[in-house]
């Protein structure tokens, strides 16, 4: 997906050209909310970078390695609240998913923690769930379409 000037729209959903959203903080700068991370984070996932996503896991919960593969075609991501107090933060999120016969969803309460003003992802409570869109309810792909419209047929 592109804006109209050929810049490449950032997968986390904000709208933002990916260089002014979430290229940014995937290029070293420190993201300034649990928000903005969790938005990295799931553009880190789409894209496949691994190394930001150990990068801003914290050291305490981080696994020694990740890989991928394997991984949904992540689609679109939800947030459904978001919020900081002093240098711990939550986000309630969840990330849509294609499978290969429809769509499904992971959904997470999210904990962060913010030290040497860097925030990082600690851990989070997930459920998962199959995701049955409606004829004129948005696609889950994030074309901003209606589903009858976009992926229903094919």
């Amino acid at each position: 997906m592109s804006d109209s000037n050929g810049g490449q729209i950032c997968p986390c959903g904000s709208g933002e050209v990916y260089s002014a959203c979430c290229g940014r903080w995937h290029a070293g700068a420190p993201a300034p909310s649990p928000e903005a991370l969790m938005r990295s984070r799931f553009t880190a996932f789409v894209t496949g970078d691994s190394n930001y996503l150990l990068a801003t896991w914290h050291p305490d919960t981080r696994p020694e390695s990740l890989s991928l593969d394997g991984s949904p075609e992540w689609t679109a991501l939800q947030i459904f609240s978001a919020g900081e107090q002093g240098a711990k933060g939550q986000v309630h999120f969840r990330a849509i998913y294609r499978t290969g016969s429809g769509w499904g969803y992971l959904e997470e309460h999210s904990d962060f923690v913010k030290e040497g003003g860097h925030w990082f992802y600690v851990a989070g409570e997930t459920s998962e769930g199959t995701l049955k869109p409606g004829r004129n309810e948005p696609c889950p792909c994030g074309s901003g379409r209606k589903y009858k419209s976009c992926c229903l047929n094919g």
